[in-house]
C-alpha cells in the first residue's frame, strides 16, 4: 500500500530546489528592473520542513550564490538590491534554522509516544492462539490515531482448560488515555474469569463489576462474547455491538444477529434487559469474523457504508487466516479511498476440529496511514 507521507516528505525534500530554480527562471523571463533576487530566500524557509538543520544551511549557500550569480549576471554586484537579497536570505536562515530545530524536537517525542504506544499495545493487546482444539485463529487491529497504533478497540481468545474457546471483540467509549484504562479494565477481567466461569453471563456480569468499580462510572463498552464448543456450537452475547459476520465453507454469509439487542456492558444499572443472544452451529471449514464498528462504519467519499455482506466475502474466502484478513483490510481501503477515522478490530476463527499444521501464533496488528 502506497505511504502518502512517505511522497510527501520525498516532495519537501525537493520543493527547496525547484521554489530556487523557478526564481531564477522568472527572474530571465522579467527582467532585471524586477529584482527578484531576495526571493531567493524562500530555500532555506522550505529547507526547514524536512530533513536535518544542516540542510537549512546548504540551501541558504546556494541561495546565496544564485543571488551573487544573479547580480553578477545583470551587472548589479554592487547595488543596494543585491545587499537586501543577502540580508533577506540570512536573515531567514536563521529563522528556518529555529524552525527545523523545533521541528525535529517535536517529531523525536513523536518517536517516543509511538514507542509507548507499541509497548501498550503488546501488553494489553497480545498475540492470541494460533490454533486451538477446535480451530484456527487471526487478528489484525489498526488504530485512527495517526500518532499510536492503540485506541479504543480490543480483543482476547481464551482457550477452556476441558476445550472449547472463549472470545471477546469489544469497543470501548472514547478516545486517548481513559479509553486504553477502560480497555486494560474490560481485558483484566475477561482474561481473569473467561476460563474459569461456568457460565458466559456471568463473565460479562464481572466485565460489568469491572468497569463500575474501577472506572469513573460513565464509560461503557460494547462487545460481543462467545463460546465456541469443539462440536462447532457458538453461543454469542452481543452488548450492543457489531454482529459477527459468519461465512461458510460454501461460501454464503449470514450476520449473527441477537434476537432482541441487548445493552452495552457498563450500561446494565440503567436497564433489566439482558444481552442479545444468538446460538449458532458451525461446520468444519467455516469461519466467524468478530469485529468492530470500524469496518460496519467506514464510508467512501460519497458516505456510503461499506458493505459487508457484498464485498467481504471474497477476501475472507482466502485459505490462509492471516492473509484473509489483510485482503479485507485492502479492500476497506479501497472502498474508502482514505485513512480510517475510527479503530478497528477484526478476529477471524475458522472451525477446524480435526488436527492440522499449526501457523505461527502473531498479533496481526497492523497500521495503516
Amino acid at each position: 500500500m502506497t505511504n502518502p507521507g512517505a511522497a510527501v516528505v520525498g516532495l519537501n525534500r525537493w520543493l527547496p530546489w525547484a521554489a530556487m530554480g523557478a526564481v531564477i527562471v522568472a527572474d530571465r523571463v522579467t527582467g532585471e528592473d524586477y529584482g527578484l533576487m531576495p526571493v531567493f530566500a524562500v530555500g532555506p524557509a522550505l529547507a526547514a520542513a524536512a530533513g536535518p538543520r544542516r540542510r537549512v544551511v546548504h540551501v541558504a549557500v546556494v541561495a546565496l550564490v544564485l543571488c551573487a550569480a544573479t547580480a553578477t549576471f545583470n551587472g548589479r554586484i554592487d547595488s543596494i538590491r543585491f545587499s537586501v537579497a543577502v540580508v533577506c536570505v540570512v536573515v531567514l536562515t536563521v529563522a528556518a534554522w529555529f524552525v527545523a530545530s523545533a521541528r525535529l524536537r517535536a517529531e523525536d517525542e513523536l518517536t517516543s509516544v509511538r514507542a509507548v504506544a507499541d509497548a501498550v499495545q503488546q501488553v494489553l493487546l497480545g498475540a492470541v492462539p494460533a490454533r486451538t482444539s477446535n480451530g484456527a485463529l487471526a487478528v489484525s487491529y489498526v488504530s485512527a490515531i495517526e500518532s499510536a497504533h492503540i485506541g479504543g478497540d480490543l480483543y482476547e481468545a481464551m482457550p477452556l482448560p476441558a476445550g472449547g474457546l472463549r472470545i471477546i471483540v469489544a469497543d470501548v467509549q472514547g478516545k486517548g488515555l481513559p479509553a486504553v484504562r477502560t480497555t486494560s479494565v474490560v481485558l483484566a477481567a475477561f482474561r481473569e474469569s473467561a476460563p474459569y466461569v461456568g457460565a458466559l453471563d456471568e463473565v460479562g456480569r464481572r466485565i460489568e463489576r469491572s468497569l463500575n468499580w474501577r472506572t469513573d462510572g460513565d464509560r461503557f463498552v460494547t462487545a460481543v462474547l462467545a463460546e465456541i464448543a469443539d462440536d462447532g456450537s457458538v453461543d454469542i452475547l452481543n452488548y450492543g455491538h457489531p454482529a459477527p459476520l459468519v461465512r461458510r465453507s460454501n461460501g454464503l454469509l449470514e450476520l449473527a444477529e441477537p434476537g432482541s439487542p441487548g445493552p452495552p456492558l457498563g450500561l446494565g444499572a440503567l436497564t433489566d434487559a439482558g444481552p442479545g443472544r444468538r446460538r449458532i452451529t458451525l461446520d468444519v471449514g467455516d469461519r466467524v469474523l468478530f469485529h468492530t464498528d470500524g469496518l460496519t462504519e467506514a464510508r467512501d467519499p460519497s458516505g456510503t457504508f461499506y458493505p459487508v455482506l457484498e464485498r467481504a466475502g471474497e477476501p475472507l474466502s482466502d485459505p490462509d487466516a492471516q492473509r484473509a484478513l489483510d485482503r479485507l483490510r485492502e479492500d476497506v481501503a479501497r472502498f474508502t479511498e482514505g485513512p480510517l477515522d475510527d479503530d478497528s478490530a477484526f478476529l477471524l476463527f475458522q472451525y477446524l476440529p480435526a488436527d492440522g499444521p499449526v501457523p505461527p501464533a502473531r498479533s496481526g496488528s497492523t497500521r495503516v496511514s
